[in-house]
């Protein structure tokens, strides 16, 4: 049977131009249908039809655009894609299953064998992970150096050296790299600035408009804000995502249509949530200041952040994520941890919902000793993602925390 369909139509980009970051939230990417809905629909199938043999051969072949098979061509996730390029102010998106599978797609399809990745100390562990242990199988050497030492980037650097890989800020330390200096250098040996912008998300920093080449996010994060999906998503010029959409295509690390409409409606409320989520992160960190067990707070918007005024320059806000030291080791830590009764103690973070986590035992508890050690990983470290909750009930819930040290 042969029949003719109407297209997607999708909203014309150009309707859109010069518009700011908190209209793209809401606009961009849309499509609608025959039907002219007014939100976005869903398309849940793993395939698609054709109206004749030679339209299907046309679409395999690359000849005609369209639709062939969800690993790689789907109209929702498409619609996320789109939305979040248009966010970042880069080219093209593509859509992974996670954040980490983001990452992966990235390297598998920028680098090779006897390339050098030089790769930010404070990253997320299961980033460290896959770059010593997987990458390194396929024959990609990393270096570890400190987020803000500029020497040790230069120094680092080789004629292999085929990326610079960041985090900013930095997960748990919310340590700033300048984000400008890193793409000039990057850029002088033939090399890619790579961005894991999940703290920031483009409302608060947009890391293509500081040089960088490519920007990567856990959209399982603050992209949805309520912790209901896992994904990922790369951004950056039209000719190196044609190389990782080529390898998820092959790989298929694919965002499931349902995932990517969450993600997709998650962003409308982005930009609110994300200031909501820094100025509570901001008064919370100014009262733990405060508080006689604690030894250090880590929060760029703090006027004694080593970088806080780099900060203020490179974003528009200084996000939700902060840590702090308590006085002691991990049984203080745990301690602390265990006395909350709203807060939840979960890894994720970027929920509306405020998380509290001890990092050396979570979320770099796969590195070694001596790598916690070299990232300030300290067994008395707690870090605290600060959801959207009244910031004095927060204040409360922590007091629990404190009031459990004073009575060990």
């Amino acid at each position: 049977m042969t029949f003719r369909r109407e297209e997607t139509v999708w909203i014309p980009e150009s309707d859109l131009e010069g518009m700011s970051v908190d209209t793209l939230a809401v606009r961009a990417g849309q499509m609608r249908t025959g039907e002219l809905e007014h939100s976005d629909p869903i398309y849940p199938t793993s395939s698609f039809v054709y109206g004749s043999a030679a339209q299907a051969a046309a679409r395999f072949g690359g000849d005609e655009p369209g639709n062939i098979y969800s690993r790689f061509t789907n109209p929702t996730v498409q619609s996320f894609e789109r939305r979040m390029a248009a966010m970042e102010g880069g080219e093209r998106a593509v859509a992974t299953a996670s954040g980490m599978a983001a990452i992966l797609s990235t390297c598998m399809a920028l680098l090779k064998s006897g390339d050098h990745v030089v790769c930010s100390r404070g990253v997320f562990g299961t980033t460290n992970v896959l770059f010593q242990k997987y990458l390194a199988k396929f024959g990609v050497e990393t270096s570890f150096v400190s987020l803000t030492d500029d020497e040790g980037w230069r120094s680092a650097v080789g004629e292999n050296t085929r990326m610079l890989f960041i985090e900013t800020p930095s997960n748990p330390l919310c340590e700033v790299a300048d984000i400008r200096a890193l793409a000039d250098l990057a850029h002088s040996h033939e090399a890619l600035l790579v961005v894991d912008n999940c703290f920031c998300t483009p409302v608060l920093q947009r890391p293509l408009e500081h040089g960088a080449d490519v920007v990567i996010h856990s959209a399982t994060k603050y992209l949805d804000g309520q912790g209901r999906c896992v994904g990922g998503v790369v951004v950056g010029p039209e000719k190196l995502m044609e190389e990782v959409y080529g390898f998820l295509r092959s790989a298929g690390p694919t965002l499931s249509p349902f995932n990517a409409w969450v993600f997709h409606k998650g962003l409308e409320t982005l930009p609110i949530r994300m200031r909501a989520h820094c100025e509570n992160a901001l008064e919370l960190a100014q009262w733990l200041q405060q508080q006689p067990e604690v030894e250090t707070v880590f929060y760029a918007g703090l006027p004694e952040h080593p970088q806080h005024e780099l900060a203020k320059h490179q974003q528009s806000g200084f996000g939700g994520v902060l840590s702090f030291r308590v006085e002691g080791g991990r049984e203080e830590a745990w301690s602390f941890i265990d006395a909350t009764r709203m807060v939840s103690i979960t890894a994720n973070l970027g929920d509306v919902k405020t998380t509290i986590t001890h990092p050396a035992t979570t979320t770099h508890g796969r590195l070694s000793p001596e790598d916690k050690s070299a990232a300030g990983i300290t067994e008395n470290l707690i870090r605290i993602s600060v959801g959207v909750e009244a910031v004095e009930d927060l204040k409360t819930d922590l007091a629990r925390g404190f009031q459990a040290l004073q009575n060990q």
